[in-house]
């Protein structure tokens, strides 16, 4: 190996270690403040690149309808439970067309916008916002009435999420892969090294959303009170912070980073319907590395874990994906020999 086969090697394990750590941020962020391992972020990596996949050919995603069903059942739930606490039909239906709103009139976007052939970005807009609704509506359905559930339990709904979502993309998908148009197709050489448009849309975009989230959590009272939640959720809880509205809007933000990383990632690898759980699991590996308490620590184990994906490929392609999931093993070693081990809050 050289000094320009090293330097490309670096590129591309740069390059796949943003969107990495993009999502290890997204894993980090929803374990720190609802305690669930959130498993199906690949899912949300997936269904963006599939969904503007399916905008390209003129076709209404399958992710529209899936998004219309998952809220009809979150307004039911929301209904009967509204209903069970207030006794006021009018509150309890107010809370039913509240849940229904951003789901139904992104979906009629869609539909109506399907035909037209929008521009790319418009497309990716559009595909953008309809993995996004997803989040609220996952937590709503799957993990809110748990949320004071330990752990362990979350881990378990997570799984079953997953496997859920992976077998509503078989259906909606299909088992044939796709590979998204390039948002940027120049190319600009920097001594041995071509750094194509793409990957410097990717390393832009990368750092542009990971200052903002530093912006949101450091300058705005929602964020804040995110932090807050994350710090001690009792105390948010006394200090009148709903526990509900945290947890949908940290799934929120997690739905929107996986969707991005899916139209980030979907130009430089063909994307299938259950390519986001690996893609997922490097950005887990990265956030475990980060103790799933650390932003900075995240950055920086997505960057390693990219780099080594990137040189194991080189080395033994076949064993790739098994040398970057084996390095969560002296990680967790480690934690568990000079961790402080303690009980779970009450």
């Amino acid at each position: 190996m050289d000094s320009t086969i090293a330097s490309i090697l670096l590129l591309d394990g740069l390059t796949n270690g943003a969107v990495y750590a993009l999502l290890g941020l997204a894993t980090v962020l929803v374990f720190t403040v609802t305690r669930i391992i959130f498993i199906p972020q690949g899912e949300f990596v997936a269904y963006g690149a599939l969904t503007l996949a399916i905008f390209q050919t003129g076709k209404v995603p399958g992710t529209v309808w899936l998004l219309l069903l998952l809220a009809s059942v979150a307004a039911v739930m929301e209904l009967f439970s509204r209903w069970q606490h207030h006794r006021s039909l009018p509150i309890a239906l107010k809370a039913a067309l509240k849940t229904l709103a951003a789901p139904v009139a992104v979906s009629l976007l869609a539909i109506w916008a399907a035909p037209q052939q929008w521009p790319l970005l418009a497309q990716a807009a559009m595909s953008v916002a309809i993995v996004t609704v997803y989040g609220p509506l996952v937590y709503r359905v799957a993990y809110q009435s748990l949320e004071s559930a330990t752990p362990l339990v979350l881990l378990i709904v997570s799984v079953g999420v997953h496997f859920a979502l992976t077998g509503l993309g078989l259906l909606f998908f299909g088992a044939e892969g796709f590979r998204n148009p390039s948002f940027w197709d120049d190319r600009f050489n920097l001594g041995p090294v071509a750094i194509s448009g793409q990957t410097i849309i990717i390393g832009l975009t990368a750092i542009a959303l990971i200052v903002l989230l530093w912006l949101y959590f450091e300058r705005t009272l929602r964020g804040k009170a995110l932090r807050a939640t994350a710090v001690n959720r009792t105390g948010a809880r006394l200090m009148g912070i709903s526990t509900h509205a945290s947890g949908q809007l940290t799934l929120t933000m997690a739905a929107f980073i996986g969707a991005l990383s899916g139209l980030l990632i979907g130009p430089t690898t063909t994307v299938f319907y259950d390519s986001g759980f690996l893609i997922g699991l490097k950005g887990f590996v990265a956030a475990v590395a980060a103790g799933l308490s650390s932003y900075p620590g995240a950055l920086i184990a997505a960057a390693f874990v990219g780099v080594i994906e990137a040189f194991g490929s080189f080395w033994a392609s076949a064993f790739k994906e098994v040398i970057v999931f084996t390095l969560i093993l002296p990680v967790l070693l480690v934690r568990s020999i000079y961790g402080h081990n303690a009980d779970e809050e009450h």
